[in-house]
């Protein structure tokens, strides 16, 4: 008799064999009563679930936050409100374009999103690893993604879509540029930052609000793969981030990030050439330095990647008292979409999944039912399903309320934005380029624009034009030289021809 346990039903009873479909003699049909083989079939056809639409292919890890330095001046969140207060973390890392089997290392933004489990609920901070977006509108967004996603009747990613959609969109040049340069394609999301992007609010005990931007810098310094190394490397393992971050906790190398803020006091908001609300731009450091917050570790590899890092739910609107919102367009409608979409993907109940339930903080509330409760809600006290009511269930806390927020102006559809605004810290961050880093930017520009027709090509020469001329001039000549080698390359046996 083996010692090893009993294998089971998913009712619990015990199974007797694992091995054969029960079939009617040796060689008879397949019997309808075997209803183990019906269950190992019916439950692989629902092991999938659907991936997300956008940051698809993801990376997590388990660690942890320490706080370093006191900043209860800004905010009364109860997680920064000593020093060396610790809070669990679930990270994940993802590229943005690519479906959940893509490879690794491809030219991409990427996400670097955070799950702190406080002891005042779970604080979601979803952000990438640039300190800008394509665009600052959310009602662009899903233009944007389109352009990012497979063209309908090719069923290829389309360059042409791309360059099209981002020379419409002149704010776009600034994270374009970025994306192109050296930093474009991390060796590690170890060898990354990470962003909030958005302007965030803070408020204090006082009631004192203030604009915020959230920063992480890697320990482990910037690396990065040129088009020509990622090219090698996927050509070994489309899995290499993935390889990379399993072997590093496995190995006791545990990757850390120094978290910092940049703080803008309320009043000041309306003050800048810039709108300090845009996500497609920064804050120069000059104007708002980094304050130093603490320290982030990651440190575990899920047991589960299933259930820890596929089924992590980030959402912006996971905020605890002291962290709020701001008038970001963006920020604005990403708290309301993000967790719509974790509805659809993963179920109504989301958020009581292992990965997204909050752990050092109780839940109390009156949602009820639906597809897949797994869970009691009644909280031992059936009666109270509803509020308010007689029988002793939760109420709201006002004293965990947000200071009001100060808005004026009149409701409008459309921002009137200058449009020379968006060029002058894309310009800013082309100047701080060497030599060598703009002729690699130059040329990565070539072998991205490679497919797209001379009309997209001339419409974004023209944004880069209004960004400074050496830049349009740079990637123009890129372009023509990509152009001129592919001509002038002969027709060998080894060349493949495409015959139409």
């Amino acid at each position: 008799m083996s010692n090893k346990p009993t294998l089971t039903t998913s009712a619990g009873a015990p199974v007797p064999s694992n091995k054969t479909t029960k079939t009617a003699g040796k060689r008879g049909p397949a019997l309808l009563e075997d209803y183990q083989l019906i269950e190992k079939l019916a439950h692989q056809n629902r092991e999938r679930i659907p991936e997300r639409a956008v940051h698809a292919k993801g990376w997590g890890l388990q660690g942890k936050f320490t706080v370093t330095h006191d900043i209860s001046q800004y905010t009364c969140a109860d997680l920064f409100s000593q020093v060396g207060k610790q809070t669990e973390v679930l990270s994940r890392w993802s590229t943005v374009a690519g479906e959940s089997g893509a490879a690794d290392i491809e030219r991409d933004v990427r996400g670097f999103s955070l799950k702190f489990y406080t002891e005042q609920g779970n604080w979601d901070l979803v952000g990438n690893n640039t300190p800008v977006f394509f665009v600052r509108d959310a009602f662009k967004f899903p233009d944007f993604i389109r352009t990012q996603k497979r063209h309908p009747k090719t069923n290829l990613r389309s360059p042409e879509a791309m360059f099209d959609f981002w020379a419409a969109q002149p704010e776009s040049v600034h994270q374009v540029t970025i994306l192109m340069s050296d930093r474009g394609i991390p060796k590690t999301p170890m060898h990354m930052n990470g962003y909030g992007s958005h302007t965030f609010s803070m408020w204090n005990k006082n009631g004192e609000r203030f604009w915020v931007k959230f920063h992480f810098k890697t320990h482990q310094g910037h690396e990065h793969y040129t088009n020509e190394e990622a090219e090698h490397r996927i050509g070994k393992t489309r899995e290499a981030y993935q390889e990379d971050l399993f072997s590093a906790i496995e190995n006791g190398d545990y990757p850390k990030w120094t978290m910092f803020i940049q703080v803008m006091p309320e009043e000041e908001a309306g003050k800048q050439e810039y709108n300090p609300f845009d996500v497609t731009k920064v804050w120069p450091h000059d104007d708002y330095p980094l304050i130093e917050v603490g320290e982030l570790e990651m440190n575990k590899n899920p047991e589960n990647y299933f259930q820890m890092v596929e089924n992590a739910a980030y959402s912006p609107s996971n905020v605890v008292p002291g962290i709020g919102f701001s008038p970001d367009k963006m920020l604005q409608a990403r708290v309301w979409s993000y967790a719509d979409a974790h509805r659809y993907r993963l179920g109504t109940h989301y958020e009581a999944l292992p990965a997204n339930a909050a752990k050092n903080s109780k839940i109390n509330h009156y949602h009820k039912d639906g597809s897949m409760r797994f869970f009691t809600n009644d909280f031992d006290n059936p009666d109270a399903y509803y509020e308010p009511n007689q029988h002793n269930g939760p109420v709201a806390n006002e004293s965990v309320a947000e200071p009001p927020l100060k808005i004026d102006g009149d409701a409008a559809r459309y921002d009137q934005v200058e449009e020379a605004i968006d060029y002058v810290q894309p310009r800013a961050l082309y100047n701080l380029f060497s030599d060598e880093q703009k002729q690699r930017l130059y040329n990565n520009y070539a072998a991205a624009m490679g497919p797209c027709s001379d009309a997209v090509k001339e419409r974004w020469y023209a944004v880069l034009e209004k960004v400074h001329p050496d830049y349009a001039k740079g990637v123009r000549l890129a372009n023509e030289k990509l152009d001129s080698d592919v001509n002038a390359a002969p027709i060998t046996d080894e060349t493949p021809v495409i015959d139409n």
